[in-house]
Formats: structure tokens, sequence, C-alpha cells
């Protein structure tokens, strides 16, 4: 696809094979070489320009501490101010901008990001991440995807327009906010990471945006790679450091126009009652728009099919160590059919293959850093401790040289357990069986167990238990899997989000993500005004 806008849906990005002997396996391996012989120095971007305060911190393999990728600077509240001011002043020209030249630039992008800066990006998530490639690969066309989709998002919308009549022209104009968006991103995916403060920025917004602070070489690629697409000056400010420095100085401003979050759900609601705390200061009413936590579940049933669940299992609680918002946690299963598979599924965990990025045969790498390492061991340690819980398959953490924890499979016979209930985000998986004639009560269980409504699944082939529990899990996930893990959402086929404590549900991937980012205007032109303020009933008989 060229930069130009296409009136043709887009097509998902491919993901490579990176089979061996492949041309793009060994450029991948080349930009790994490279990027870790030449550590990066990352600064801010403020009004299109490299800041570099001298506070800096380390950029650290989280599969290797001894690996140092570079160092980033930090800003401070003089920076965001300068960034809010840059912002202000970018609003102005590119809010201006038609619609369709904004859209160019994120065409680009998604060009250059599926060709030449590839294997930068998917390089940088594998080292900055410990994320696998299969798992990079696939984060990296996500990203594309997202860029091409969003555009042609914004082209639908456009041509959404009111119903005319004789004597009439009717419009609806998408304009931006009153001014900046404040996109606040993770760690764990490059295209959350390019996407938040991507689509505001699409539909006219200048952004402040915070990237996580253990993903800023992700973060920095992908700010070349959006300056090289033609952005404007201005109009994305990248500026890491301390999140409560920044996310207030930002909120505080009278400039705030949005929120454009993801992360933990403590977190999303503080900043949210810091926004309601300042609302008086502000000239609208921000947007706010948030993806949080999850305590995803699978669900099975006597009549699904074992191996499929099996790997569901797998894929879903292990790939990325479990540090996805979407990963499998918990799971409910019928006794016998547990009895049946649990030994083959408990030797198959321990038999994942867990090491350094680099080594393409590897499916389990390290965690992101030493607190998610302490807080993952600390539930696993609580299950070996606990007399309803068992440790099955994994549990070992070691942290000598990464943040390594073994793929870990916990067997509970409490539906209210620890592990059933809290986030964890990383690689545990707990089990709860139940009997079948217990059924209806276990869904309810699963409903009714955590706060969060992001993903689940349900295994089986009795179509009408797949009626039953649609039903009566409905509210209990925003994206809901049948016969299929809990993750991998594909932009434009599996719109994004979910409810209750996991967020807003703005489905990402699809048009309703980019609504929030826009405040629309009605126009009317009248062709013919009445010049007589009488009304035809008026007239005497």
């Amino acid at each position: 696809m060229t930069a130009e806008l296409s009136a043709e849906r887009p097509a998902n990005e491919p993901n490579l094979s990176y089979a061996p002997g492949s041309p793009e396996r060994a450029a991948l391996k080349a930009r790994l070489a490279e990027m870790k012989a030449s550590p990066s120095e990352v600064p801010l971007f403020i009004g299109g320009r490299e800041v570099r305060t001298g506070r800096t911190a380390a950029i650290k393999a989280p599969h290797d501490h001894k690996l140092e990728l570079g160092r980033y600077h930090r800003a401070s509240a003089a920076e965001v101010g300068a960034a809010i001011e840059a912002s202000v002043a970018a609003r102005r020209t590119w809010g201006a901008l038609p619609w369709r030249k904004r859209a160019e630039v994120f065409l680009r992008a998604a060009d250059l990001l599926a060709g030449p800066w590839r294997h930068t990006l998917t390089a940088a998530a594998m080292l900055c991440t410990s994320k696998s490639l299969q798992q990079a690969e696939a984060d990296t066309a996500e990203l594309a995807d997202l860029f091409r989709f969003n555009a042609w998002y914004a082209s639908r919308l456009w041509a959404e327009q009111p119903s005319q009549a004789p004597g009439e022209r009717n419009r609806l104009e998408y304009r931006p906010l009153e001014n900046f968006v404040y996109a606040v991103t993770p760690f764990n995916f490059t295209s959350i990471a390019g996407n938040l403060p991507g689509a505001p920025a699409l539909m006219g917004n200048p952004v402040i945006w915070k990237p996580a602070s253990n993903a800023m070489l992700p973060a920095h690629f992908l700010m070349s790679l959006l300056r090289e697409a033609g952005l404007p000056d201005g109009v994305i400010n990248m500026v890491p450091g301390p999140a409560g420095e920044i996310g207030n100085r930002v909120i505080e401003s009278e400039h705030f126009a949005g929120l454009n979050f993801t992360g933990s759900t403590p977190v999303f609601n503080g900043m949210w009652s810091a926004i309601v705390r300042n609302l008086f200061a502000y000239k609208c009413y921000p947007r706010i728009a948030g993806e949080t936590g999850g305590k995803c579940f699978i669900f099975a049933h006597a009549s699904c099919d074992p191996a499929a669940l099996k790997t569901a299992m797998i894929r879903g609680a292990f790939e990325h160590q479990g540090q996805k918002c979407a990963s499998a946690s918990r799971a409910y299963v019928p006794k016998p059919l547990w009895e049946s598979m649990k030994k083959d599924l408990a030797a198959e965990i321990d038999g994942i293959k867990m090491g350094p990025p680099e080594d393409f045969s590897c499916f389990a790498n390290a965690v992101i850093d030493k607190m998610a390492y302490d807080n993952i061991k600390g539930y696993i340690d609580q299950a070996k401790k606990s007399s309803s819980a068992k440790v099955l398959a994994g549990g070992q953490c070691d942290e000598r040289q990464g943040y390594f924890i073994r793929p870990t499979l916990v067997e509970t016979s409490d539906p209210m357990f620890k592990t059933m209930q809290e986030e964890i985000f990383g690689p545990v998986l707990t089990v709860y069986t139940y009997e079948e004639k217990d059924l209806d009560r276990t869904l309810e269980i699963c409903d009714a167990t955590s706060p969060y409504a992001l993903t689940g699944s349900i295994f089986a082939r009795d179509e009408a238990f797949i009626r039953k529990a649609s039903k009566a899990l409905e509210n209990a996930a925003g994206n809901f899997y049948i016969n299929d893990k809990p993750t991998g959402a594909v932009m434009d086929r599996q719109p994004f989000g979910g409810g209750r404590a996991s967020g807003t549900n703005d489905k990402v991937g699809w048009y309703h993500g980019l609504l929030r980012w826009t405040s629309v205007r009605t126009v009317k032109e009248n062709l013919s005004p009445p010049a007589d303020y009488r009304y035809p009933c008026m007239s005497e008989e």
C-alpha cells in the first residue's frame, strides 16, 4: 500500500516467517547484533527538538542484567511545560491541515514500518522487553495495521454524512479537540506505544507522550520513524520520566483535553480522580480512554477438544511471559477432563524452552524487571505454601542473569484463591476444577470472581453450552473467544477493549478508537433562507 489513501479496505500486514535461511532472519540477526554493540542515547523530543536533560537512566535487557542497551534522558516539570507550549503551537497548524494530509503521514509510517524499519522495531522490542521473535514480529505488524486502518476508518467517518433535503446542505466536520491529548503507554506492546499517541494525532490533536521507562528503546525508534514519515514538529512530544511528576504537570494544564492510557487499573483510577479535581481549570470536558487490567479466563466444557484446550492454555497464558493484559490467568475445567489431561499439560509446560530472545527457538523469555519478578514470585510462593493450591509445573525463579520465571501451572480447590482473583501479569495459570453438575454455578463464579472484564474464552463442541456460556459471560469479557485462546486480537477483525475494571472499552482497531479524539461539528447551509418570520398556518382564513 502506498502513502496515498485507498478507497479499499486495507489488508492486514502479514507476519514474516523468519525461517532458517530466509533473508529476514539474517537481516534481523544483524540488527540485533548492531543494537547490542552500539548502545543508544535516547533524548526527549519536544517541538521537533532533541532535548538532553542530563538526568539519565540506563536501558537494560531484562534477560541479561549486564547488557546495557543505552541511556535515556528524563524529563522534569520544566520540560513538560515546554512540551505543553509546543503542543499549543502545533495545534494551530496540524489541526488546520486537511485530514487526508494527516493520514498520509501515518500511511508513510506504516510503509516504513513494514519495510526498512521493520527489523529495527522488532529487534528493539526483543532486546528491551525480552519479547520472543514471534511475539515481536506480530507486534510490529500490528502497528502497521493500526496506522493503515485508522487512516481508513477516518475516511469512513468523513464519508458518513447527514441526510440532505431540498434547499439545504448538511455536513459533519470531525474537528480536533481544543488542545493536547496526554498518551501514557505500557512496556508490553510497541503497537500500543504507537497507537495511543498516533490515533489522537491522526484526528488533528497534538500529543504529549509518556512512554514506559522500561521500553525506551522501542519508543526512541518509533519516534524516529514518525519523524522520517514527515510528522511535523510538536505534533507528538515524547517526555519520558517520573510518572507522577510528568502526569501532575500535564493534568494541571488548562490546555489538557484528553487522556489515552494503557496500564494498571489503580494508576488509571488515580489519574481520573486527578482530572476530576482539576475539572474547572479546563476549557472543555476532557476525553478519557483507558485500557487497564485483566484477569482473563478460559472456561472448558466436557465436550471440548482437549488438544485445542491444552494449546490455548499454553499460548494464552505464557506467550510474552503472561505480560499481556489479555493473558489467560485462570481456567475452569471439568474434573474428569482435567484428570485426563493435567499430567500431559504439566509435562508440556515443564518442557517449554526458556532463554534470551536472541535464541529464536525459545518460547519463553524474561519478565520485564525486578519489581515484576518479585511480585510474580510472591504469588508463586504463596501457592506453594497454601493448603488449597498445588504447583503442578514450573514455579522456579532465577534472577542471577536475568529475570527468569518458569511458566507455572497451579491447581486450586478454591475458586476464590488469590491467584484466581488478582491480576499477576506474569507466567502463572491457575486451574479450578468443577463437577459437571455444578456447571451453571461455576459459570456464575467465573463471571463474579474478578473485577475485570477484558478477555475470555470458552472451549466446547456442544452448541447448547456455547449459547448458554456466551449469555452467562456476556459482561465478563469485552473480547470473547470460542475455541480459541483469549489473546492475539487482530486489528479490524477483533477490535480490542474491555469493560468493568478493564477500561472504557473504546475498541482499538475500529472506528470507536478514533471518535474519542474528535469533536464533531454539524454545519447546515440554508440555500433559500426565509424572508418572512410567519408560518403558513398563521394565515387567516
